[in-house]
């Protein structure tokens, strides 16, 4: 994707088991560790926000045998910005915020902490994750450690790819009736300002809840020059903490 833009498609893996703390650094055993791929796959049925004007496309620009003898396959790919499984720079929703290609690499590896609001999601499809869900996740699992990259499990992936079960509606062009949980305003400066999260992940469309208009996680994140992973994948097979994020 060019530089400077607000967005990048995303491949992001867990590693569990993996890490141990060696004083301020982590060391990370490949043939130990269990692999956990937290994207969807971008194709025809990938989900996109509805304002989006067009879709993924693969166009086939070589696939079979070449005039040497030997085989040759070869695509062009084109995709708008926000569907699949994707970054979103801090430049998305501030002038002065880090684009794509200036997100520190030191901010999309780190020890993952995973927030199960799946319970809450299930009975409103509206729920925005509060300060009260962080502190009694932390009762339950322990301090959310400084510099970690936080990730909220709503459940919402099992929807994917059923455009109105994940949005909330898929009528095209409007984006003013969508309905999915994610993070509450409070809860986004929560945890940057208090326990200082170098990222939020969460596994429905937007960082900010389907109802909102305003956007103001976004722009609380941006602020702090905070990256964000949306649609996740997979945010079940992950334990609330121990894992390492690589985005």
């Amino acid at each position: 994707m060019t530089q400077r833009s607000s967005w990048f498609a995303t491949m992001l893996v867990c590693l569990i088991g993996a890490a141990a703390p060696v004083a301020s650094a982590q060391t990370i055993d490949i043939e130990t560790a269990r692999i956990v791929d937290l994207s969807h796959p971008y194709n025809a049925a990938t989900v996109y926000w509805p304002t989006s004007r067009s879709r993924f496309e693969l166009t086939t620009l070589a696939d079979g045998e070449t005039p040497g003898g030997w085989y040759y396959s070869a695509y062009a790919f084109a995709t708008p910005e926000h569907g699949g499984t994707h970054l979103d720079a801090p430049r998305h929703f501030s002038r002065t915020g880090n684009a794509t290609d200036q997100v520190p690499l030191s901010q999309l590896i780190g020890r993952a902490v995973v927030i199960d609001i799946s319970g809450q999601a299930d009975r409103d499809a509206d729920y925005t994750l509060s300060v009260a869900d962080i502190l009694a996740d932390e009762a339950a699992h322990g301090p959310i450690p400084g510099g970690a990259i936080v990730l909220l499990r709503s459940g919402w992936s099992a929807r994917w790819p059923d455009a109105k079960a994940y949005l909330g509606d898929d009528k095209p062009g409007d984006a003013t009736r969508l309905h999915f949980p994610s993070y509450g305003p409070e809860a986004a400066r929560f945890l940057i300002e208090s326990r200082r999260a170098k990222a939020l992940g969460v596994d429905t469309a937007s960082n900010d809840p389907g109802r909102s208009t305003d956007f103001p996680v976004h722009r609380i994140m941006a602020a702090a020059n905070i990256p964000g992973l949306e649609n996740l994948n997979a945010l079940g097979r992950l334990p609330a903490r121990g894992a390492i994020l690589v985005a």
